[in-house]
């Protein structure tokens, strides 16, 4: 999820009131209501909470809510605040791998510390999110396999842009109750082919409802066709969605009728004439393909 904020850089909680109705409503499955789309490391730990019981009471327990709970320091105090998290009512309180291990820390030293978290937090639901800052730290299919076998870690958001790993991850982890979501659209039908639970990608703050299009269709012999037009469209579009991210994520949802500011605290660049006229060309190009494959438009 993005957060929505006033011109005076304050949370928006009327528009995420809106915005979370409007994910809901595009058939998304899951929501990971505190996160880098959300501009966590620029939220305060009230806020973070906040955001996080916010989308959990609109939910309403209609889909699951997951919330990122840590955000470096001793594992200690990480454990406190995973607690904190758990108790606005998340299904399950993601852990960012790079925030328990330094870069230049081996694997050993994470494995540790994650030992160190789950034994300090009960019983609650975790899951790991290879979230690319302050570094990116992937997980090894073995070393995800480990954590998994604790029957504490039930979610996956996989960054590895690695199909060969997720297939391996998905594998190792079968039979548990567990989900895997890969965040890379190229892959993102040979991921679903593979056996992941779905998807979490930032595409999913443009066109939800046609993510969740790919993952309801991707194995039907009779839309092959159109999965392939989906699949290519995602892969031609990857670099204007990431391209001065969050905002453009909000200009194009105000393009598409959602009243919302293109106020963002993380600093990401400029929106320029020229981004936005690529977000513009981005657009018409979802409406064609909406129509194309016969996707309804959601109503904000």
């Amino acid at each position: 999820m993005i957060t929505p904020f006033k011109e005076n850089g304050e949370i928006d909680y009327k528009q995420l009131t809106a915005l979370t109705e409007f994910y809901l409503k595009a058939g998304s499955k899951g929501l990971f209501a505190n996160c880098l789309s959300s501009e966590m490391f620029e939220l305060s730990e009230e806020e973070r909470l906040r955001v996080t019981k916010h989308v959990v009471d609109v939910a309403a327990g209609q889909v699951p809510v997951v919330s990122t709970g840590t955000f470096g320091g001793a594992v200690a105090g990480q454990a406190d605040f995973v607690k904190k998290i758990h108790e606005t009512g998340a299904d399950a309180v993601i852990v960012i791998t790079s925030l328990l291990a330094e870069e230049n820390e081996p694997d050993e030293v994470l494995d540790a510390r994650v030992e160190e978290l789950i034994g300090l937090t009960g019983q609650i639901p975790l899951g790991f999110y290879e979230c690319p800052v302050p570094y990116k730290r992937v997980l090894s299919p073995e070393q995800l396999k480990k954590y998994v076998d604790t029957s504490r870690v039930v979610y996956h958001k996989d960054t590895s842009l690695d199909i060969d790993s997720v297939t391996r991850k998905i594998q190792l982890t079968a039979g548990k109750q567990f989900e895997l979501y890969d965040a890379y659209m190229v892959n993102a039908v040979a991921s679903q082919v593979a056996g992941a639970a779905g998807l979490s990608c930032i595409q999913g703050n443009f066109v939800p409802e046609l993510v969740v299009w790919l993952c309801d269709n991707f194995a039907d012999p009779s839309t092959q066709g159109q999965v392939d037009l989906v699949q290519r469209f995602f892969v031609d579009n990857m670099d204007v969605m990431h391209d001065v991210y969050p905002i453009i994520a909000k200009y194009f949802l105000r393009k598409r009728g959602f009243d919302i500011g293109l106020t963002t605290r993380r600093k990401v660049g400029d929106f320029t004439t020229e981004v936005a006229g690529n977000v513009d060309r981005f657009y018409d190009r979802y409406q064609a393909l909406r129509s194309e494959i016969g996707l309804s438009d959601v109503q904000f």
